[in-house]
């Protein structure tokens, strides 16, 4: 598929009207499909004046601090470019309009792919960015990315792994953690209790359907008292049961530290002290925070990563065949960085 390069390309591509997905697909995405139409007719202008190949050096901040995410697409987007590239490391932190990332090379190079690149370093750090408020808050504890349902399934895998980049310790999208290089975590949903009809059942398939080596981590609040199914399920499973995950509904009341404190109590009272509590269901850095004396071991996240706040990225050229150059507002020249690694 052949890259955009003009506004004459645009205004010649056609799109099936059978097309059954709306996502771009990675060959669409490299060939420029997903850029701001603007950018094109600016490299039209710069070939009419004979200036589509001026050596530009282009700087990238964000407007809020944050955890840095989404380099590798860039550097994989751009691979084969003539350009040279330093950036801050992912998930290394970063302030408000601290340069991340700084890209040198003739404008047609790079410059027309603006839109794309800001795209996958805004997102991937917004995501990583809202995970490392989760596993801060939690501390040692285990934190999962469970956020995949909340968002296009196109991008899900994107959210997952910059999750990961963020400090989570394993996420439940199967792309997304094997791209991480990780192995998906994550147990059952409460419609395989409402199938089976009753979570010891549910306990009993389940050891014998998974390998030996995936922990058994059951759910226990779909039918009866989360104390009573937990100890339920324990006694059914004996020191097979790894542990026991509460996703409590606000409707009944949510998931609170007296909650926990009880369950663990009574799973102690029996001799089950292995078996370990996480915690499911609008799990966000407060409710962690609320948690945190209780005796909770993990926590699974969804919709807090998917939506953490985003976080803009703007590029500046900042040198035009070495001029200092800048906009009205910002300062011309290269802004000094030492954590600016070269990394193409």
């Amino acid at each position: 598929m052949k890259r955009l390069s003009s506004f004459e390309d645009v205004v010649s591509l056609r799109v099936s009207a059978e097309r059954r997905l709306f996502s771009a697909t990675h060959e669409e995405i490299l060939a420029g499909y997903t850029t701001d139409v603007y950018f094109l007719k600016t490299l039209d202008i710069l070939r009419k004046a004979g200036k589509e190949h001026t050596v530009v050096t282009a700087e990238i901040f964000p407007r809020k601090d944050g955890v840095m995410a989404g380099v590798q697409e860039v550097l994989n987007f751009l691979d084969g470019a003539d350009v040279s590239i330093w950036s801050i490391e992912e998930g290394e932190e970063f302030f408000r309009k601290e340069v991340v990332m700084r890209i040198e090379g003739p404008y047609d190079e790079f410059g027309q792919w603006e839109t794309v690149i800001l795209g996958f370093l805004s997102a991937s750090s917004s995501w990583a960015t809202a995970a490392r408020e989760c596993k801060k808050a939690a501390g040692d504890r285990t934190v999962l990315c469970f956020g995949a349902r909340h968002t296009h399934p196109a991008v899900a895998p994107v959210m997952e792994r910059a999750a990961i980049v963020g400090g989570v310790d394993g996420a439940s999208c199967i792309l997304g953690a094997k791209l991480a290089g990780y192995l998906p975590k994550g147990t059952v949903p409460h419609a395989v209790a409402l199938i089976i009809g009753d979570t010891v059942e549910v306990a009993r398939l389940y050891d014998v359907a998974v390998p030996p080596e995936e922990q058994r981590i059951i759910l226990v609040d779909t039918f009866k008292d989360e104390a009573e199914e937990s100890l339920r399920v324990a006694r059914a499973l004996g020191g097979k049961l790894n542990g026991i995950r509460l996703d409590t509904p606000e409707e009944r009341g949510g998931i609170t530290p007296e909650l926990v404190e009880e369950v663990r109590y009574r799973l102690d009272l029996e001799g089950f002290g292995d078996v370990k509590i996480f915690v499911s269901g609008g799990v966000n850095p407060q409710k962690i925070e609320r948690l945190k004396d209780a005796p909770v071991d993990g926590f699974g996240v969804g919709s807090y990563i998917v939506h953490g706040t985003p976080i803009d990225m703007t590029m500046d050229i900042k040198e035009v065949e070495g001029v200092p150059v800048a906009k009205r507002g910002r300062l011309p020249g290269k802004m000094p960085n030492k954590k600016l690694k070269r990394v193409k």
